[in-house]
């Protein structure tokens, strides 16, 4: 399936971590109330049935927002929900063989991470891992971490010459991840980025709608859908 670019501009990935005052459900519903183009989500500790539990739920609210609604990892949880789509890690699963379990209508999102080897070696062999993941059937990549991770602790930094090289190298949208927040994110400009992915910086914030909203001004207005 063709990802369209523009769902990718602010893609939320939900982290349970801040629920607090609000639920799950009404922190999702703020994020896209604020402009949040793409929901995704990011569960690791609940049990299957809980997790489709909740897939139903955010899926039926982004669907309301005429959102794409996006599933970590969980294949299952994913073609059992009718997900727009699922995003894996290339360490999980291959865009192949996800493919053959998802069908041809959903997308199908992967990390492209940066790969430790000797450092002259770095920048190709994640290019390089960014292409065969094209290769293998991805929609759209998930490219970081562009500033480190609270989320993957042992996630390196993606440099920001790797990062434009990944985007010149593909020709599906590629959504930068990782620590990105308000007063980084233009840091991204020039590097040919379709989108950003934030975690903490949306579902961490007081006022979730009104941050989203700020995200969105800090690229301006709607349409203007590169970050070049």
């Amino acid at each position: 399936m063709k990802c369209d670019k523009k769902n990718m501009l602010l893609y939320a990935v939900t982290d349970r971590a801040w629920v607090g005052k609000q639920t799950l459900c009404e922190q999702v519903e703020a994020a896209l109330k604020g402009g949040c183009t793409c929901v995704q989500l990011r569960e690791k500790e609940l049990s299957d049935a809980d997790f489709f539990e909740e897939a139903v739920k955010i899926h039926e609210i982004c669907k309301h927002y005429g959102v794409p609604f996006i599933v970590n990892d969980n294949v299952d949880i994913a073609v059992k929900c009718h997900a727009e789509g699922i995003h894996v890690g290339q360490d999980d699963m291959k865009a192949s063989c996800v493919r053959e379990r998802v069908g041809d209508d959903m997308i199908i999102g992967v990390s492209a991470h940066t790969v430790e080897e000797a450092e002259t070696d770095e920048e190709k062999a994640t290019v390089e891992e960014a292409v065969e993941a094209v290769k293998n059937g991805a929609d759209y990549l998930g490219a970081g971490a562009v500033f480190g991770s609270s989320t993957k602790q042992n996630a390196g930094a993606m440099k920001k010459e790797t990062l434009r090289s990944i985007c010149e190298a593909v020709d599906i949208p590629v959504v930068a991840i990782g620590g990105i927040n308000g007063k980084n994110l233009k840091e991204l400009s020039h590097t040919g980025i379709d989108g950003v992915a934030l975690v903490s910086a949306i579902f961490a914030a007081d006022d979730i709608e009104n941050t989203c909203r700020a995200l969105r001004n800090l690229k301006g207005e709607e349409g203007n859908a590169k970050w070049k």
